[in-house]
């Protein structure tokens, strides 16, 4: 009975801890992400915490929903407008993810995003489908709070959920990777240096997309060469930099964001956001599947090789069908030949 008694408050205390370590982390990404704030110093083009909180459903389960929403509720209180919207925008956040997380469980979605229905599933039920949820109520309370304008709504919303669609893409995977991580075994030199050469092209890609040139499509030959090359591992933090490096862009007004309006940068910002997202997931699994497809293909031919190579240090034959002779085993060259008929007396002399 003791013992009993303490699996079941080594179980809670493991889940409390649990629960504690999400909602920190998701008030600390929902900081980080207002510094790029956009509208009322609460609406951001990408919202971390979206991300974390889809990531952490799919990997421990639907107990760590506390979390999600005592690091909602932390975030926003300090933002207002008041406690009643603070409340309504904390739930909104919080049903968000569990809805997201429903989809893709219904969908069949592996953590492991190695198939290219899980990439579809991640972009168009857990990101755009879900984060309708919060994005509708935090722009639906904010409107009912006198804080927006009825015209005001629609940019607003518009912002918050592409900036929590984006959370979505671009960190969910990120956390997946980070989750697998570990040091590869056997790998040649070269594939280091490539590495390296990755990192520091992706810095550079970084310089330019936030200088007032216009040239955000650079980052594309990146996101193809690291899905293509080091598949999910590469793409996804890729395409966390290059999105992280437009959306710098898009707040400093620089680039192809200068002289826009809100409406009109967001759009771009959002657009380029989730093509680059949507190539670096899509090609990352497409590639896994052709990788796995591969490997199936060789582990067959290993064993077809090593069973035709028994079959023929054994001397059997296997017996054929279809009314054909049944072949000897080696060594007896003769065949067998039909018994002839003989012919029968005849009756007269």
């Amino acid at each position: 009975m003791d013992r009993a008694r303490q699996e079941r408050l080594r179980r809670s205390g493991s889940a409390a801890l649990e629960i504690c370590v999400l909602a920190a982390l998701y008030f600390g990404s929902a900081k980080a992400g207002l510094l790029q704030q956009l509208v009322r110093g609460q609406v951001t083009p990408l919202w971390p915490p979206s991300g974390i909180a889809v990531a952490s459903l799919l990997l421990r389960g639907p107990r760590v929903w506390p979390g999600i929403a005592l690091g909602a509720f932390l975030a926003n209180v300090s933002l207002g407008p008041s406690l009643p919207a603070v409340f309504a925008i904390t739930a909104g956040n919080t049903l968000a993810p569990l809805c997201s997380y429903a989809l893709l469980r219904r969908a069949g979605f592996h953590n492991e995003l190695n198939r290219l229905r899980d990439a579809l599933a991640l972009i168009f039920l857990g990101a755009f489908t879900g984060m309708l949820v919060s994005a509708t109520t935090g722009s639906g309370t904010l409107l009912l709070a006198g804080v927006l304008r009825h015209g005001g709504f629609w940019p607003t919303w518009w912002v918050w959920w592409t900036g929590d669609a984006m959370g979505v893409l671009v960190v969910t995977p990120v956390l997946f990777v980070l989750r697998s991580a570990h040091r590869p075994k056997d790998v040649p030199p070269w594939r280091w240096a490539e590495g390296l050469l990755l990192l520091a092209a992706t810095v550079g890609v970084g310089f330019v997309e936030t200088s007032s040139t216009p040239l955000l499509f650079l980052g594309y030959p990146l996101l193809i060469w690291a899905a293509f090359r080091f598949q999910l591992a590469g793409a996804a933090p890729c395409a966390l930099a290059v999105s992280t490096y437009a959306i710098i862009s898009a707040t400093r007004h620089t680039g192809p964001f200068a002289g826009r309006d809100l409406l009109t940068s967001m759009i771009t910002l959002q657009a380029f956001n989730g093509s680059a997202a949507l190539t670096a997931l899509m090609l990352a699994a497409v590639i896994g599947e052709r990788n796995q497809t591969q490997r199936e293909i060789v582990r067959a031919c290993g064993q077809l090789a090593g069973m035709a190579a028994k079959i023929a240090t054994s001397g059997y034959s296997p017996k054929l069908t279809n009314g054909e002779a049944e072949k000897l085993p080696d060594g007896e060259d003769e065949k067998k030949e039909p018994r002839r008929q003989r012919p029968r007396p005849s009756a007269h002399p």
